[in-house]
């Protein structure tokens, strides 16, 4: 008697991208270091694919009393981290009964997405005030991070930091110029700049301002995707185009088999 056997087939080796898609952040997200604090600023439109799936995401997360982050990519990898990240910062602060650092919680979401060497598909830009001063850093999927004045993450980054390297100045003040503070106007022109210019983003902007008198989130800061108003009316009455020439081929249909069969009830 013979016995077939399958023999697995080995996998060859080098890197496996099939899940690069899964990756794509499709997101806004951008913060500045100013006088006063830090200013945080995303997008909301979440999408699947070429799928908007929600209009009025929220990618502004609490991290702690003083410390938000911003995230681009998997939204669900994104949302577990931060809420990983928030419960671990809280039991730090009840063991050592002092705030949070930036920089510790920096070194913890480093450490943790290294460990995974990028397959959670989290870009964070990490935000706040502390004992130390206002502290910005971005940390990437794999574990890198930066610390710079002004940072950009997502698949509008690119236009975003455009219009920071173009108008940030250090020790920027919130002053009132022209009816809007302009740290808060840089930044929400940056994620507009993503908005319009990145298919991935889109819908509102939404701000948070950390201080170290405390944060001051706001939830739909500017919308400046809104859909139009339509203007003219396009009903033509029938008619109204003229048919020049007209053209019907008959497609024969012919009967190749039929066969009745009967169900089994019993």
């Amino acid at each position: 008697m013979l016995h077939t056997v399958k023999h697995c087939e080995l996998q060859s080796g080098g890197f496996c991208f099939e899940n690069s898609r899964r990756n794509a952040t499709g997101t806004t997200i951008a913060g500045i270091v100013y006088k006063d604090g830090v200013i945080l600023g995303a997008d909301t439109r979440a999408t699947d694919d070429m799928v908007v799936a929600d209009k009025n995401c929220m990618k502004i997360h609490y991290i702690a009393p003083n410390i938000y982050c911003c995230g681009a990519g998997v939204a669900a990898d994104a949302e577990i981290t931060t809420q990983i990240m928030a419960s671990n910062v809280e039991l730090h602060m009840l063991n050592t009964g002092r705030p949070a650092l930036v920089t510790m919680v920096t070194r913890q979401l480093k450490q943790m997405l290294f460990r995974y060497q990028g397959h959670i598909g989290s870009s964070l830009i990490v935000g706040g005030v502390d004992v130390t001063g206002a502290q910005l850093y971005s940390v990437y999927p794999h574990g890198s991070y930066d610390k710079l004045p002004f940072l950009t993450m997502g698949s509008g980054a690119a236009a975003a930091v455009s219009v920071f390297e173009d108008r940030f100045k250090p020790n920027m003040e919130m002053i009132s110029s022209c009816r809007s503070e302009e740290a808060k106007q840089l930044v929400r022109d940056a994620i507009a700049a993503g908005i319009f210019c990145d298919l991935g983003s889109g819908s509102n902007v939404d701000l948070c301002v950390i201080t170290a008198a405390g944060v001051e989130i706001l939830r739909g800061y500017d919308r400046p995707a809104t859909k139009g108003k339509r203007e003219g009316q396009y009903r033509y009455k029938p008619g109204t185009t003229a048919v020049l020439t007209k053209t019907v081929t008959p497609i024969p249909l012919v009967k190749v088999d039929e066969s009745v069969q009967i169900m089994d009830t019993e």
